[in-house]
């Protein structure tokens, strides 16, 4: 807010540098004295005396209304010291209408109305009146804010076409624009975009949130292969440690497609004894190999779950896949185990070897 003063003070001297009608001496006095008084922090005293100044004048020639404007200039300094943005922002509002105002300074006080309108709240507002100002204006710090303001009221196809502009318009991007840009492009469906963006940005030197979000808008954006891809590089390169890391990686290749890398992960993980050997992690191992189509450690594995489970089923599938991938003397083995469990299928699969 700070600096949104200095805009306000400084768009109003020196007077010999402002386009527009000459103004009496008495008139230039009276406003350096009010300047002074708003630099000493005399704020009410310039809101009042301002204010008085502007109605008089507002009524005359373009000398006066350009005078009016100035005080109006002046009032609304000194409300922004005060917090009194909205009040501010019609202030400036009232001088960019008068007659005697050129069309640049109308144009800077616009601008500076949109902030205020910002700060007070008046986020349509604030976006019509930064609309108009980028219409004619290349100002990457007001685009930046209008796709705030619109991100904020959920305004998400007009945010991310502004967002295009502000990325064109930046060379490096501070973290609160790279969230809001990601926000933007998630929200506004376009997952891909925003995949594609994050990943120009990633490195070995990446933090682990950074890995996180990119495999996250990869699996939004219907690219598993990608989203297992990154989460394997992150775990690699040690971004990823916790225990739910482990199993959300194993999960990602099974849907990614690379269904022997997580039989891998998780093979090594049961033989150093990271996981437990139980049932459900020897199933999912079991599953793993088997979509992997590795038909030696597909069926190794569903033999030791058998064995773990003295299931019939688990020996009739083991059974099954055995056969089916031409392994007839293990097939025989595995029914033969079944049927002793009273599994009248394997008895029917047992026949078939007669």
């Amino acid at each position: 807010m700070k600096r949104l003063l200095c805009l306000l003070l400084l768009s109003v001297w020196p007077l010999s540098s402002q386009a527009g009608p000459a103004l009496q001496g008495d008139v230039i006095a009276d406003l350096n004295a009010l300047q002074a008084q708003l630099q000493d922090g005399e704020l009410s005293s310039v809101v009042e005396r301002a204010t008085a100044q502007a109605e008089r004048l507002a009524p005359g020639n373009q000398a006066d209304q350009w005078a009016s404007a100035l005080y109006q200039q002046l009032a609304a300094g000194a409300l922004t010291r005060q917090d009194q943005h909205a009040e501010a922002a019609d202030r400036l509002a009232i001088a960019r209408g008068l007659n005697g105002v050129d069309g640049a300074q109308a144009a800077r006080w616009l601008r500076e109305e949109a902030s205020l309108r910002r700060a007070a709240g008046q986020r349509d507002q604030a976006i019509e009146l930064f609309s108009e100002w980028l219409a004619n204006q290349r100002d990457s710090d007001a685009t930046w804010q209008l796709t705030r303001l619109l991100a904020q009221q959920e305004r998400w196809e007009e945010a991310a076409d502004r967002l295009e502009q502000a990325l064109n318009e930046t060379p490096e991007l501070s973290e609160a624009q790279q969230a809001l840009a990601l926000a933007v492009y998630r929200n506004a469906g376009q997952s891909d975009q925003a995949l594609g963006w994050l990943l120009d940005g990633l490195a070995a030197q990446s933090d682990a949130a950074d890995w996180r979000q990119a495999a996250g808008l990869a699996q939004q954006a219907g690219q598993p292969g990608v989203a297992a891809g990154l989460w394997e590089t992150a775990w690699q390169l040690g971004k990823l440690t916790e225990q739910q890391d482990f199993w959300l990686l194993i999960q990602l290749h099974l849907a990614g497609g690379t269904p022997a890398r997580a039989a891998e992960h998780l093979e090594q993980a049961l033989d150093e004894g990271e996981v437990v050997r139980d049932e459900s992690n020897l199933r999912l191992l079991a599953s793993a190999w088997q979509q992997a189509k590795d038909v030696e450690k597909a069926l190794k594995a569903w033999q030791a779950l058998a064995m773990h489970t003295q299931a019939a089923a688990d020996w009739r599938v083991y059974g099954q896949l055995a056969y089916a991938w031409g392994e007839d003397g293990q097939a025989k083995q595995a029914f033969a185990q079944a049927s002793s469990l009273g599994d009248d299928e394997a008895e029917q699969w047992l026949a078939s070897f007669n």
